[in-house]
């Protein structure tokens, strides 16, 4: 819990200084981030030296710069992934660039939800069910898909806090209760 309040700050310190710069900045920010995060989880080594108190912040900022000159990355980001090494705060970049990513999504305008169905679909199928709700929600959505057999049919959408319940199961469990209060 204390990490994700720590990489809470943090990704809003970065997000208000890369607003002042634009969307493109943000977006850098956000690219940057994610590939430092792919490269620290891909290496054991990596992700152990900036866990491990026995490293000094010098080697882990020196370790840190190395990465991120192979990276290209941006100098807000070298300047702030420097400042995490001398705090000893690297480790929970991944848990840093989740938030920083739900913050640049909301800048954006982007919506995330599920989309339940009870057999896979076909990825055409699925790209003309997302088209037709970005154009309903009048906004840009991110869909993960699932499969649930339990619901028989139909779908189950759900985006953010809402639910849209259409599946089969919901409608028989409805018909079921109205039948049982004699309508």
């Amino acid at each position: 819990m204390t990490g994700n309040i720590v990489a809470r700050r943090y990704a809003r310190a970065l997000f208000a200084l890369g607003r002042k710069q634009g969307l493109p900045k943000l977006e850098k920010l956000g690219e940057d981030l994610l590939a430092l995060k792919s490269a620290v989880e891909s290496s054991d080594t990596l992700g152990e030296l900036y866990k491990s108190p026995l490293f000094s912040a010098e080697e882990k900022i020196k370790v840190t710069r190395t990465l991120l000159a192979d990276l290209k990355a941006d100098d807000y980001t070298v300047k702030f992934c420097e400042l995490l090494s001398e705090k000893g705060r690297l480790g929970c970049i991944g848990e840093l660039v989740a938030i920083f990513k739900e913050l640049l999504d909301a800048e954006k305008g982007v919506l995330h939800g599920e989309l339940v169905t009870a057999v896979n679909i076909e990825e055409s199928k699925r790209k003309a069910v997302l088209e037709q709700l970005e154009k309903q929600a009048g906004r840009s959505l991110e869909l993960t898909y699932a499969v649930d057999p339990a619901i028989i049919g139909g779908i189950i959408l759900k985006v953010g806090d809402r639910v849209m319940d259409a599946s089969l199961k919901a409608q028989l469990s409805s018909l079921k209760e109205n039948i049982k209060r004699g309508m």
